[in-house]
């Protein structure tokens, strides 16, 4: 991973380079704008057209049908987002055509007319794509090699990130389903305006972050673009690779959130509290609020952990995370045989599955990106990043074709067996933990904090 001299010896803030935070609030906005129009999309599409506040009449499977491959593509889309900021651009001005990109396609989803609704996914699908995989690796590029505080720098930008959701599944799902999706839709549209600006306006935090490798006159980086992969380096891409099944596993039932519980929370929850009805979509922000209430606990548990001695790799703590998500569907099997039994289903089980999901998220989401930056040939940094988003795509369009077969297998099915296989895969990866490690050769061995 590239990190030039000035990159080095940035000027901090609580102990990070001040261009984290840079960082933190453009991702935080991205992510508002992003998650805000998650919050509402399946429920614009399932929402009668004669409806007070009209959506397009879709059924649930149609509806999660067009979730599911369009989250999937969201991310694929990091692939060419990658090569390009590789090859061409570099990560810096990557995020910046991303989120022009982002603004633009929000913006035409305010506009009520069916071309507009497809065009308006299809930019969103290339903004996220530039921008997505190449301001985390920026993340990664903010430390020296060997520095400690790179797992948790990615914990506080996980933290920004999920700041962002939280907001906007309150916000923009209480404006689309209270004023209208389309007003929901331009909210996001605004917010992503705010993080293009912010991102322009802190690029005096990060210099010599993000540049095009390509045109870098140190002779180390030079080198690093011209010559073959040596095999240390093979190896760890292997094992990225390898690690990047999980990732598929976790988010195939990790975004049932947007869909399948999306829905659950809609049609079977009883949300009446003390008179009032919570909006379904406010449920989207369960995860991010327990992100933030959780996201330090949880990074210094396994900082603890690791001080002690125990196992704290980044590999155990993804395989642990997968299992702690996976049992989080426990809570939901419980839901659904609570309204099987009594034609209502308590919204406590809503809470405690997705709190069990996020502190899943938090040992395996922040950590494999701060992963992939440890372990990327620095040629292939951006293309390794955009790697990662593309297999939580493919977890995405997993999880669109497991919401659909609730349609005839049911939610108790459903639910239930992404419980009891997160956990047996998680399990099995466990076994071959000891050769997976020896393929890092050793990435995260003697790791330190870095005098500034």
């Amino acid at each position: 991973m590239q990190t030039t001299v000035k990159a080095a010896h940035q000027k901090e803030l609580f102990g990070h380079p001040v261009g984290l935070y840079i960082l933190f609030f453009t991702e935080m906005w991205e992510r508002f704008s992003y998650y805000g129009m998650r919050a509402i999309l399946v429920l614009y599409l399932i929402t009668e057209t004669t409806d007070r506040n009209p959506g397009l009449g879709w059924t649930n499977m149609e509806a999660l049908a067009l979730y599911g491959w369009y989250t999937m593509l969201v991310y694929v889309a990091s692939i060419p987002g990658g090569i390009i900021a590789d090859r061409m651009l570099g990560q810096k001005k990557a995020v910046i055509v991303g989120a022009i990109l982002l603004v633009i396609g929000h913006s035409i989803l305010a506009i009520e007319e069916m071309w507009a609704f497809y065009t308006g996914l299809g930019f969103i699908i290339a903004g996220v794509g530039m921008l997505k995989p190449n301001i985390s690796t920026m993340v990664g590029g903010l430390y020296p090699k060997g520095d400690i505080r790179r797992d948790k720098g990615f914990t506080i930008f996980y933290i920004g990130i999920n700041i962002g959701a939280f907001l906007s599944s309150l916000i923009v799902g209480y404006v689309g389903e209270v004023y209208g999706w389309h007003y929901g839709f331009g909210l996001a549209g605004i917010c992503m305006l705010l993080g293009l600006l912010q991102f322009i306006l802190g690029q005096k935090y990060l210099v010599g972050v993000g540049d095009f490798l390509g045109k870098s006159t140190n002779v180390e980086d030079q080198e690093a673009l011209k010559r073959p992969l040596n095999k240390m380096e093979k190896d760890r891409v292997i094992v990225l690779i390898l690690s990047f099944l999980m990732v598929i596993v976790f988010f195939g039932a990790f975004e049932q959130a947007g869909g399948l519980m999306n829905i659950y929370a809609s049609e079977k929850t009883n949300r009446m509290l003390m008179g009032w009805e919570v909006p379904a979509s406010w449920f989207q922000s369960l995860n991010a609020f327990f992100i933030i209430v959780l996201g330090a606990v949880v990074a210094n548990f396994w900082a603890n952990r690791k001080l002690k001695g125990k196992e704290a790799s980044s590999l155990f703590k993804m395989i642990v995370g997968l299992i702690i998500m996976g049992t989080g569907f426990l809570f939901m099997t419980a839901a659904t045989a609570q309204f099987e039994s009594s034609g209502s289903s308590a919204m406590y089980w809503l809470v405690l599955a997705y709190m069990f999901h996020t502190v899943g998220e938090l040992s395996l989401s922040p950590v494999s990106l701060s992963f992939v930056t440890k372990l990327a040939p620095a040629k292939y940094a951006s293309l390794m990043m955009g790697l990662y988003f593309a297999t939580t795509g493919f977890g995405n369009k997993l999880a669109g074709l497991l919401g659909e077969s609730a349609s005839h297998l049911g939610e108790y099915m459903v639910f239930t067996g992404i419980a009891i296989f997160c956990i047996l895969f998680g399990l099995l990866i466990r076994v071959f933990l000891k050769k997976l490690k020896a393929l890092t050769h050793g990435a995260e061995d003697n790791e330190k904090r870095i005098a500034h």
